[in-house]
């Protein structure tokens, strides 16, 4: 049915950047949120919000309170080995004790954050060089976490971690303050298969930005292209029930970024060069996924004044199927 979900059920929410062409702040998104009757809604990044300031994010907490929301917060990179860390933003340390501050005072229970970007793999030390950096953070910020009683959440970002590794970082970390933020189409983009990707984080996630994936093989490997829930490969049913099993009370946030297909060519010689460890055995669940797909076309606004008003119609249409879907489905 599409009311809103009984006590116990899974909590549905929208992760901001399903509709970040439509450019709008916190308010705005609040509304949208209400007017599906969601459970969550996910400020996954610092974009929309007008002001860092206590009495801006009360006011806020207020008005989702209002509207039946709960108020998930995060940013975005505290690993200043990583292409994607902004130093403007201070130490990561700073950064960190702002998203925690903004968590806490918006009734978030975590801060999502991230490492990187599958860039950072190709850099000096690889992947594990960025992982020690964000564990020394994280175990700077303990204290801060339990003191205010928000979890940090760290997102399997851009095809950064596999699910091996960030499940490494968050045990190095502590677990008892550090959870997952589990995004499986993220985990495609690390050529796993989301439901083994799952399998493995599902008992340290506390938040997470979900959407379908289609991936087809190709001469050089596979390609793939994030869809709508239910229109991708991923099983959705399997994948919610899974989900709510093993990180029960988290809720599932569609971040629906669909339209632009993406290679994954792993049988190039130097694509594997950043996965060392990555064997045969670790590709067999992507490649199993790959044989099964076929592959679809991209979707692309046509250019001149309706540009615009084009990709915000597409974005809402991605995203409300999602939740149509998760209802009708799950």
């Amino acid at each position: 049915s599409s009311a809103a979900p009984a006590a116990g059920k899974l909590k549905i929410g929208l992760d901001h950047f399903a509709v970040r062409a439509t450019g709008w702040k916190a308010p705005q998104l609040i509304e949208y949120a209400a007017s599906l009757k969601l459970d969550v809604l996910f400020l996954s990044e610092l974009g929309p919000f007008e002001s860092h300031e206590d009495d801006y994010l009360k006011k806020l907490k207020a008005q989702a309170d209002a509207a039946g929301l709960k108020l998930y917060t995060g940013g975005m990179s505290i690993c200043k080995t990583a292409r994607r860390y902004k130093p403007e933003q201070g130490t990561p340390e700073e950064y960190l004790a702002l998203l925690i501050r903004m968590a806490k005072t918006c009734g978030s229970p975590i801060a999502r954050c991230i490492l990187g970007d599958a860039s950072d793999r190709a850099s000096d030390g690889g992947i594990e060089r960025n992982i020690e950096e964000c564990v020394k953070v994280l175990k700077a910020v303990k204290n801060r976490c339990e003191t205010e009683g928000v979890k940090i959440s760290i997102e399997n970002h851009a095809g950064d971690m596999r699910s091996d590794e960030l499940k490494m970082l968050i045990e190095a970390a502590g677990k008892g303050h550090v959870g997952a933020n589990i995004d499986p189409g993220n985990a495609v983009w690390a050529m796993e298969d989301p439901l083994q990707h799952l399998e493995v984080l599902g008992p340290y996630v506390n938040c997470s930005s979900v959407r379908d994936s289609m991936v087809w093989e190709d001469e050089n490997g596979a390609v793939a292209q994030w869809t709508a829930i239910g229109e991708g490969l991923v099983d959705f049913k399997q994948y919610a029930k899974r989900y709510a099993e093993l990180a029960p009370g988290a809720p599932l946030n569609i971040e629906t970024i669909s339209g632009f297909a993406k290679p994954l060519s792993f049988l190039k010689p130097d694509y594997m060069k950043p996965y060392p460890k990555v064997g045969e055995a670790g590709l067999a669940g992507f490649k199993a996924l790959a044989k099964r797909g076929h592959k679809i076309e991209p979707f692309k606004a046509p250019d001149g004044p309706g540009k615009k008003d084009a990709e915000i119609a597409f974005q809402k249409s991605q995203f409300e199927k999602s939740v149509k879907w998760l209802r009708e489905n799950v």
